[in-house]
């Protein structure tokens, strides 16, 4: 099982709401990819680990929104796949052509989407 998967899975066993545990697991992706931003000196391990992590906790939520059982409207179903399309290719370009600014809008979508899972947006 991937790391985030682990994480996630981990998480869950806890109290909080199933949306609670998604917010987490958004936020500390977002902290590790602001943790590369902040001390970037180029490409680095730190970096490649933050990214995998993101994009396997992404993979993760467009993977649920495609399930037959899943019971968000459709509508918030294609924007969550949607969005998970952008942060995959978001990632790639990163990966292709490294920039500390590229970090910004994958930073940005998983505190906004966890901040109104948590009830905050």
């Amino acid at each position: 099982m991937s790391h985030a998967a682990q994480a996630y899975a981990r998480t869950s066993h806890t109290t909080a709401s199933p949306r609670e545990i998604e917010a987490q697991a958004l936020l500390k992706a977002a902290r590790q990819l602001q943790e590369v931003q902040a001390n970037w000196n180029g490409p680095d391990r730190n970096m490649y680990k933050a990214l995998l992590f993101n994009r396997r906790l992404w993979t993760i939520f467009m993977s649920a929104m495609e399930m037959a059982d899943n019971p968000n409207p459709l509508e918030i179903r294609q924007n969550i796949a949607n969005i998970g399309v952008f942060v995959l290719k978001q990632t790639i370009e990163m990966q292709m052509a490294p920039d500390p600014a590229k970090l910004k809008s994958l930073i940005d979508i998983n505190c906004n989407i966890a901040a109104g899972l948590s009830g905050r947006g």
